[in-house]
């Protein structure tokens, strides 16, 4: 028990003014859990007047007798802590990552062992109204509300304290009539009392009321620590060049640096104030954390406070504005390795990382996969972990085998772990290795990526994966994916994991709409041009536009399978001895065959052959493209895709097929003049592609060849006869010879 944490002092980290109900009721059971005092959970309520009520504490207590469940303890108070900017004493480098934390750096600007002080100095001639109207100009528009505090009470301790004030007035208002009152603060304010000076709010309020849902700016912050010299405190705030609107001291042991945030939500304050805080704590500055909200009281300049003034240090120190100040802490701290060079590596060269994919990706880089819905993608990366797994080809090249983490963020648990069984089985693979798959099953549980990332290292940290695979990306998208600063700070989150496990981070986006067919590979992917720019591999699908006949060609080659199939099973010897190559490719011709050789076979195979050509009809075809990094450029990859796999297209049936909307405008609208030797040749290989495709069906009619050639039925029979190589009886076509 001698590590313990002393939860009393966590306390300090958490205003209960911020909790709802239920929150301060778990501090409370937490502390009785671990054997504090209903004292403890009463002094640490008092910070929230607006809802303490004497004496609530100690009825609360005696009913936390439990319920039989879970208990809550004091790891719920620890967590608070946490999550308002505490760090265990061991520092961040000392201990683990937990659950919620983003991998940063240490914001160390100010050596505080050899910081000196810096004095601060009363205004030479006193003004009060000058110290508030310039304190209104800086901080708020005219137009907009200001809410302020001169009344107090005084708690069982005599301390004075403030209670909500006003806040129906406008800046613009304010200042014309402290103009006018002959510097008598109190004629417009309201009489305060001396001995305990008065406060105002640095938000813009609605007019409504003082709490957090009425402030129509999250535009500052306030940053003060009253456990540190004052000299030492303006010293630290000046070398931090906190971007400080306006620096107030308050008449007691601390100054007020009212900092510009300039967030646009709620929640973007609270984070931008928890990194501000963070940094302020880690060097040297010991931050008052119940000033948290956007609400806050500060102290008013202009006033006296017993005997001492409330007046303005400076205004416009440091940075002048979140971002800018943002970017220096980030650019002083950026724990980049010092420049190298080349002449020490040249007759050494280190080498290079091990390929993942051969000739695509290394380990330990990145690959994005990018298509349209209906490309299958899920079902394209199932098959890439299953490659890595077994160590086979994936689209034709080939994989080293290692471990795996797939993690699936769109489908439930079931559904996710059947579809990898589906894959195995399509591909014909027997599971010899699929314990070097994991899937993390995340649906309902998903966070943004920049919290995913911590949560995952720690996961996987001891597996030795050499890919993690994530599908998809949009559940765990933060901010807006046209934003190219914000999503380098997304793939940011990928390189991270990459190089914590020195493992390829693989993961797939959308492509934009429209027609894709027309653009480079690095263009069709959506938003940001960061998505196709910032990974090691890019892997990018694009439909392609399948023509009737090679349908066609694809169902008489499915039914030709379907017959080979069975003469190799019942009558291999009549296979091998009757069946001439050109029979072998013509669906007609192997019809005929089984019907002689295995009528019986033939006639109950007919379901799989309907079943064969339906498959076909269900096919998608697909060209995959890419841009690499380390590699050199691969040709073009056209595939299948036939739920649930993808299959490369060996024999080049797609080569010569266009993606969906390839052809330019020009070329839509015109058309080149063929030759009549081009043109009759074209026409007898479309005879002949439309025999073919038409020899499917029991009979080849000159109607089924006009309808797939889209003629008329005379038009058919003259370029029959024009071909010479076909005969015709009773409207029933067939070949000569």
């Amino acid at each position: 028990m001698e590590n313990r944490l002393d939860l009393v002092a966590l306390l300090a980290y958490i205003d209960p003014a911020y909790l709802t109900y239920q929150e301060w009721l778990n501090v409370g059971m937490a502390l009785k859990y671990e054997g504090y005092t209903a004292s403890d959970w009463d002094e640490w309520s008092k910070r929230d007047m607006g809802r303490y009520h004497p004496g609530e504490c100690f009825k609360k207590w005696t009913t936390f007798e439990g319920t039989g469940g879970k208990p809550i303890t004091g790891a719920t108070i620890t967590q608070m802590a946490k999550d308002n900017g505490w760090l265990p004493r061991s520092g961040v480098e000392d201990r683990e990552l937990g659950w919620d934390d983003e991998i940063a750096g240490d914001y160390v600007v100010v050596d505080k062992n050899w910081i000196e002080g810096k004095e601060i100095h009363e205004p030479a001639s006193w003004n009060p109204v000058q110290q508030l109207t310039t304190y209104l100009a800086t901080l708020f528009e005219a137009s907009e509300n200001v809410g302020y505090v001169v009344d107090t009470w005084q708690n069982d301790e005599g301390k004075y304290l403030p209670t909500k004030g006003a806040w129906d007035r406008t800046a613009g208002e304010l200042i014309q009539l402290l103009n006018q009152s002959n510097g008598d603060i109190g004629s417009v304010l309201g009489d305060y009392n001396p001995e305990a000076g008065a406060w105002i709010r640095f938000n813009p309020l609605d007019g409504k009321g003082v709490k957090n849902d009425n402030v129509t700016e999250f535009r500052y912050a306030l940053v003060e620590s009253d456990t540190m010299d004052i000299e030492k405190q303006h010293a630290i705030m000046r070398e931090l060049e906190l971007p400080i609107a306006v620096l107030v001291y308050s008449g007691g042991k601390s100054l007020h640096a009212i900092v510009r945030i300039d967030a646009v939500s709620y929640d973007e304050y609270r984070k931008r104030v928890d990194y501000l805080y963070n940094v302020c704590k880690k060097n040297g500055l010991s931050i008052d954390n119940q000033n948290r909200n956007p609400s806050r009281l500060s102290r008013m300049p202009g006033i006296e406070r017993n005997g001492k003034k409330q007046f303005i240090v400076d205004t416009h120190i440091g940075k002048s504005s979140w971002a800018e100040w943002n970017e220096w802490i980030e650019g002083i701290n950026d724990d980049l390795p010092d420049p190298e060079s080349l002449a020490s590596y040249w007759d050494n060269m280190p080498p290079l990382a091990p390929p993942l994919i051969e000739g695509v990706l290394r380990q330990g880089h990145k690959m994005l996969m990018a298509g349209p819905s209906k490309a299958g993608k899920s079902f394209l990366q199932i098959q890439l972990s299953i490659a890595i797994a077994e160590g086979i080809k994936w689209l034709g090249w080939q994989c080293t085998q290692g471990k795996v983490l797939y993690v699936n963020l769109e489908l439930d648990s079931a559904s996710a772990l059947d579809r990898f069984k589906n894959v195995y089985q399509a591909l014909g693979l027997q599971p010899l290795n699929i314990d070097k798959i994991d899937i993390w099953n995340l649906r309902g549980k998903s966070v943004p990526m920049d919290k995913l990332a911590p949560k995952l290292i720690r996961r996987a940290a001891k597996k030795n994966y050499i890919a993690v695979i994530i599908d998809p990306i949009y559940k765990v998208l933060t901010g807006d994916e046209n934003s190219a600063d914000q999503m380098a700070h997304f793939t940011n989150q990928f390189d991270k994991i990459a190089t914590e496990l020195g493992a390829s981070v693989i993961y797939c986006h959308h492509h934009s709409k429209g027609s894709q067919g027309g653009k480079k590979s690095m263009d069709r992917a959506s938003g940001s041009g960061v998505f196709a720019r910032d990974p090691d591999a890019l892997i990018d699908l694009v439909e392609l536009d399948v023509t009737e006949a090679l349908l066609k060609q694809e169902e008489n080659k499915a039914v030709c399978a379907v017959y080979r199939q069975l003469f190799e099973k019942f009558n291999l010897n009549y296979l091998d001895e009757h069946i001439s190559q050109d029979d072998l490719l013509s669906a007609r011709a192997m019809e005929d065959h089984a019907k002689r050789a295995i009528p019986r076979q033939a006639e109950a195979a007919r379901e799989s052959i309907e079943q064969a050509v339906r498959s076909v009809r269900k096919r998608s075809a697909w060209r995959v493209e890419g841009t690499l990094r380390e590699y050199p450029k691969f040709d073009a990859v056209n595939m299948w895709f036939q739920y649930p796999i993808h299959r490369v297209d060996d024999v080049g049936s797609l080569k010569d097929i266009q993606p969906e909307g390839d052809a330019p405008a020009w070329k839509k609208n015109f058309t080149m003049k063929k030759s009549p030797d081009a043109k009759k040749k074209e026409q007898k290989e479309a005879l002949e592609t439309a025999y073919e495709a038409c020899s499917i069906d029991e009979k080849i009619t000159i109607k089924a060849i006009a309808e797939y050639m889209g003629v008329t039925e005379k038009t058919a029979r003259n370029r029959i006869k024009e071909h010479g190589g076909f005969w015709v009886d009773d409207g029933v076509v067939g070949k000569k010879g």
